[in-house]
């Protein structure tokens, strides 16, 4: 079970993690997680391109070792990238020590301040840890709108709904440039981006401070 749009008090929850951006203009926050990937990577970065959108990427260590073009690649094209730690560890299922060790390993390769927590699981005690330290990233990005592409029981259709009809103006989304959320993420990422442009709506970065 997951939510896709998410709940006030699952946000007031984790207080301390940005889950939506305060903004006065009509601007959507799209984030891509799990790359790079050979495949998934460099069709978000066409599409993106194609609509003038930017974009945060929050990459899997291992990932940006294996494809360090791609990952140049998203930096080169004006996106940010943000931690997702080095193996995609659960952080509930995760001891303290260990998981701020694969957080370091990955910031070796990922030079970021945001940091995105694999399945948005994390502790209260590694949330103060990553915040207290100076050479780890310290601001901890949640989401407003979960796509759902990686949920093979859903149709791409479904999927593509899920963002149109539940984003607003501040919406952090998450999507995946992962050959698990392929079939839906290439169907609905063009939707959304077309959709939203024609209402008037930009797509930027996540603000890194």
């Amino acid at each position: 079970m997951y939510f896709v749009k998410t709940p006030f008090w699952l946000s007031m929850l984790y207080p301390k993690c940005t889950w939506k951006i305060p903004v006065t203009e009509k601007v959507i926050y799209l984030s891509f997680d799990d790359g790079p990937h050979p495949k998934a990577t460099p069709f978000v970065l066409e599409t993106l391109a194609k609509y003038n959108a930017k974009a945060s990427f929050f990459c899997i260590g291992n990932n940006v070792l294996s494809y360090p073009n791609i990952y140049t690649a998203i930096i080169e094209q004006g996106h940010v990238v943000g931690n997702h730690t080095y193996d995609h560890l659960n952080g509930w299922k995760t001891s303290l020590d260990t998981y701020i060790d694969n957080i370091k390993s990955a910031a070796t390769l990922i030079d970021s301040n945001l940091f995105r927590p694999p399945y948005g699981r994390i502790t209260r005690k590694q949330i103060n840890a990553l915040i207290k330290r100076t050479n780890l990233p310290s601001r901890i990005i949640m989401w407003d709108v979960l796509s759902g592409d990686f949920d093979q029981k859903i149709s791409p259709e479904k999927c593509c709904r899920n963002v149109i009809d539940n984003v607003e103006a501040g919406s952090i989304i998450v999507f995946h440039d992962s050959q698990k959320a392929w079939e839906n993420m290439n169907y609905t990422l063009p939707k959304v981006l077309a959709h939203f442009t024609a209402l008037g709506y930009r797509f930027d970065v996540l603000p890194i401070g």
